[in-house]
């Protein structure tokens, strides 16, 4: 089998590995779905059992079956990140396209990304989803509107190399406006660096929802967050309850290395420089 997978080209390769994080990513997010309330209820019977295979992760304090409530702050998480990440994408796109506009504009595009930058990101996300109110409203509103500067100077950059090119040079001579020029030739051009950014934005979204919410300035306690999860873990494991902190943690960096390994991925295949025939 491992032959067969080094004898594949690495295009093929690259397809069988975005292939293979979307499935587990998918079967993550169909899991939870399959898991009611009953697992997720208080059950004193089975208060702190160690790992099993009634309870692969584990009890918590009151009996609710930790391997239920890391699936819930899974997708609870993803679900989160996914719409951080959308907003902060339209976001990204939209500041760039404006860049492109006058030189007034890109200067004050490039201020607003150097401000945003130069101030420590936990900070301002914690300031910004403090003042939303917290919450999943609160915290999406902060991850969004923390998260776009990078991928609108990646955007900027390579929307400055399209518009001095000799196509957008005639298509101007054309008497073209520049809403076509952005539609025809500038938009086409970032599709590539926008998925790509999209979604590697996941796992910096995902993270710090999660160090928020651990913090206690995000999710709410009621809800089954990777992040409270954590936090509440951290009382008892003095008194020596390990997988209430392991298991949701370590199933927290699985879940954000598949969406790193499926950026990567991506951008290799969308990049053809980095494709071999």
């Amino acid at each position: 089998m491992m032959k067969r997978i080094l004898a594949l080209s690495t295009r093929q390769r690259t397809i069988l590995t975005i292939t293979f994080a979307v499935i587990l990513l998918a079967g993550l997010l169909t899991s939870s779905f399959f898991i009611g309330p009953e697992q997720l209820g208080i059950n004193l019977q089975y208060e702190g059992n160690q790992p099993s295979l009634a309870h692969p992760f584990g009890t918590d304090w009151l009996g609710r079956d930790m391997l239920a409530r890391t699936l819930k702050g899974l997708t609870l998480s993803l679900g989160v990140g996914l719409l951080a990440a959308s907003i902060s994408t339209v976001i990204a796109l939209s500041l760039s396209l404006l860049a492109s506009v006058n030189k007034v504009l890109d200067a004050a595009v490039t201020w607003l990304i150097d401000l945003f930058l130069s101030v420590p990101h936990l900070v301002i996300l914690i300031l910004i989803s403090f003042a939303a109110g917290g919450g999943v409203k609160g915290v999406v509103i902060g991850l969004a509107l923390t998260h776009w500067p990078s991928l609108t100077r990646l955007l900027r950059g390579e929307m400055l190399q399209v518009m001095n090119t000799n196509y957008v040079a005639v298509s101007r001579q054309l008497g073209k406006k520049g809403s076509w020029i952005a539609i025809h030739h500038v938009i086409p051009h970032l599709i590539p660096q926008l998925i790509t950014g999209f979604i590697l934005l996941f796992p910096h979204a995902i993270l710090h929802e999660a160090a928020i919410t651990f913090l206690g300035f995000g999710l709410s306690p009621e809800q089954p967050a990777i992040g409270v999860i954590l936090s509440e873990s951290m009382k008892y494991l003095s008194t020596g309850m390990w997988w209430l902190a392991f298991f949701p943690g370590l199933s927290l960096l699985i879940m954000v290395g598949l969406l790193e390994i499926l950026g990567r991925n991506v951008r290799r295949l969308l990049d053809p420089f980095h494709i071999e025939k």
